[in-house]
């Protein structure tokens, strides 16, 4: 399981690397274009948005994937080990219920959209909205996997904690 999770760890990586090497070629080439020779790459924005959305999306997966969301724990840090757990299993239930209302507004935008296309590349519109479904399933599994982790094993105080000690903004300055 470990191996498969550092595969999808590096591809997920290498996915938001290139996406962002792509919309810093596109845009930089197209920057050039136009104040060297009048004219740009007309389809070139419009990549970059999508890019863009999918850079965000994906960068979603990977913020819940290492715990790195926004997330207030003042409360949580007080409790006692079994409140942390039943804290932590409430908090996961209801993004993952946030998450499939995701997925099912995502399928339904994409089924809709399939017959529009995109102005300048024609790409049908369905291929932007996808990228909701890739990062719902995606981010309910990983709470899957986390809500099994902790229902089912041992779980240290640090993995009930939004922020983890070490992480925190100033610790140890």
């Amino acid at each position: 399981m470990q191996t498969i999770s550092k595969a999808v760890n590096h591809l997920l990586n290498l996915l938001l690397f290139l996406i962002v090497a792509l919309m810093c070629v596109f845009y930089f080439g197209n920057v050039v274009l136009r104040y060297l020779f009048d004219s740009g790459i007309p389809w070139a924005e419009e990549v970059c948005r999508f890019l863009f959305i999918y850079l965000t999306f994906l960068g979603a997966i990977a913020g819940l994937k290492d715990s790195q969301h926004l997330g207030v724990d003042m409360l949580v840090k007080k409790l006692p080990h079994g409140m942390k757990k039943a804290v932590f299993i409430f908090s996961n239930v209801a993004v993952g219920f946030c998450l499939w209302l995701v997925l099912d507004g995502s399928w339904k935008m994409t089924i809709v959209a399939h017959e529009s296309n995109a102005p300048a590349t024609g790409l049908p519109m369905s291929f932007i909205y996808a990228v909701g479904i890739i990062t719902s399933i995606s981010m309910l599994l990983i709470l899957m996997c986390n809500l099994y982790r902790v229902m089912f094993k041992a779980t240290a105080e640090a993995d009930l904690i939004a922020v983890r000690e070490s992480e925190e903004l100033g610790a140890g300055h």
